[in-house]
């Protein structure tokens, strides 16, 4: 790659950290829609800034009425797609900083959507500035970044940009990890609502969760009883090697469950505290649908006692998470969210599903069918080549339970910007992104863009 594109990309270090700070800034998580912002004012204002920076920059924008945004370098027909997201999960248990104040320790910045994925968005807006300002011709194929609002959700902001301008073929979302990722499971979402048991333990109280795709840290729940309940909640505790506290109340016990928060598609080495608090209120006899749903699912997450395990070799096993529980009245209501290898049959595994829960309601909220691109083809090839030249270390094509934007393009991958010896921090306390790496990562994307537009 021409040294003056590495020489750019040093020199913007401190604008980079500058704008990752204005973007992390800002709370764009997901809220109630208003006129002209689909997602919510906060997320609407995200979108707006991104845009501002790209044309403070000098390039081109284009807005869509709230739902994303998109920025061009080229004059080329074809396109290569640079697909990114501004909305973040939220907050959730366990931080020591403010999520949302960008605090700045030596290289690290630290702040929801720090890593997921507003550090790697600008990191390739650079390198496309970098490109343009080292006077690199792009002759086959120009460049389109698209920056959307609800990828933690529904993608309701890549529906209404492909129904209202033209989807480039190929391209990339830097919203995983390096090398390049060119399989994604299959993904479904289900909501499971059922009566409040007449019998058995009673629940007074929980509401636990924010999104289907996050591993919950912490659950909270009230149940009616005295100290006897208690002790026997510190005894299961100690059996267990759980941790679960209890404190008597007037009437009623506060129960804590402690897990370990994560991402949904990764829930190795993480604890469900959900899975946690319906183990034990199995354990203390929650009766009916609490109960199935307990034997069928608690703090499993293969889907073994739901009767979906499975598994292939390109893909590996499938993942299962319940990441809402919820009491209101006399309803209960939750979420699993399944990652699903690339050669099972997603229907077959609701309907598995369905009949392993019985007495609970299922209705599916989300379904999108797996994703692969050969890893023989140019941009995988391309990609790769960027990724070994810029780092010395070799790549390969892998596979991954996450769900990126890359699946809306017909050759879609996912490439960066997480670097294979860091910590993956997406939907934890404590995110951060390593300004380093943003330099670093917007390097390999500098030298993949020229090689797939050049």
């Amino acid at each position: 790659m021409d040294q003056k594109v590495y020489d750019l990309l040093d020199s913007y270090r401190e604008e980079m950290t500058e704008m990752l700070k204005r973007w992390v800034r800002i709370p764009s998580v997901r809220a109630d829609a208003q006129e002209g912002a689909p997602f919510g004012p906060d997320t609407l204002r995200m979108l707006q800034q991104a845009g501002s920076d790209a044309e403070s920059l000098g390039f081109p924008v284009r807005y869509f009425d709230g739902y994303a945004c998109d920025i061009t370098l080229g004059t080329a027909e074809e396109k290569i797609a640079v697909l990114g997201h501004l909305d973040v999960v939220p907050v959730g248990d366990g931080w020591t900083r403010p999520p949302f104040d960008a605090v700045q320790e030596g290289n690290r910045v630290y702040g929801r959507g720090t890593e997921d994925d507003k550090g790697p968005c600008i990191a390739a807006l650079f390198a496309m500035r970098a490109i343009r300002e080292a006077g690199i011709s792009l002759s086959r194929r120009s460049i389109r970044m698209i920056l959307g609002c609800s990828e933690e959700t529904e993608w309701q902001d890549m529906e209404y940009y492909t129904a209202h301008t033209e989807m480039p073929e190929l391209g990339f979302s830097p919203d995983a990890s390096f090398p390049v990722i060119n399989t994604e499971k299959g993904l479904l979402q289900m909501l499971l609502s059922f009566a409040d048991p007449a019998s058995g333990l009673r629940v007074l109280e929980l509401a636990t969760g924010d999104r289907p795709n996050v591993i919950p840290g912490t659950c909270s729940a009230r149940f009616a009883g005295g100290q006897d309940l208690a002790d026997r909640i510190h005894a299961w505790s100690q059996r267990t090697g759980l941790p679960v506290s209890a404190v008597v109340e007037e009437g009623s016990i506060r129960v804590t469950a402690d897990g370990i928060p994560g991402h949904a598609a990764m829930p190795e080495g993480r604890r469900n505290a959900i899975g946690m608090m319906l183990s034990l209120m199995k354990d203390l006899g929650a009766e009916g649908a609490l109960q199935t749903l307990a034997s069928a699912v608690g703090m499993e997450y293969d889907g073994r006692s739901l009767g979906i395990a499975c598994r292939d070799e390109v893909s590996g096993p499938l993942t299962c998470n319940i990441g809402i529980l919820r009491k209101d009245g006399d309803c209960w209501t939750a979420t699993l969210d399944c990652r699903c290898p690339i050669t099972s049959d997603l229907d077959a595994l609701l309907h598995t599903a369905a009949e392993h829960l019985p007495g609970i309601d299922m209705q599916v909220i989300t379904k999108k069918e797996a994703h692969h691109v050969p890893a023989e083809g140019e941009l995988v090839s391309e990609l790769l080549a960027a990724y070994e030249e810029e780092t010395g270390l070799k790549g390969e094509a892998v596979a991954i339970g996450g769900g990126t934007y890359a699946k809306v393009l017909k050759q879609g991958v996912a490439f960066g910007a997480l670097f294979p010896d860091q910590e993956e921090l997406a939907h934890q306390a404590d995110e951060y992104y390593d300004l380093d790496s943003m330099v670093k990562a917007a390097k390999i994307f500098a030298n993949a863009l020229i090689r797939l537009a050049q």
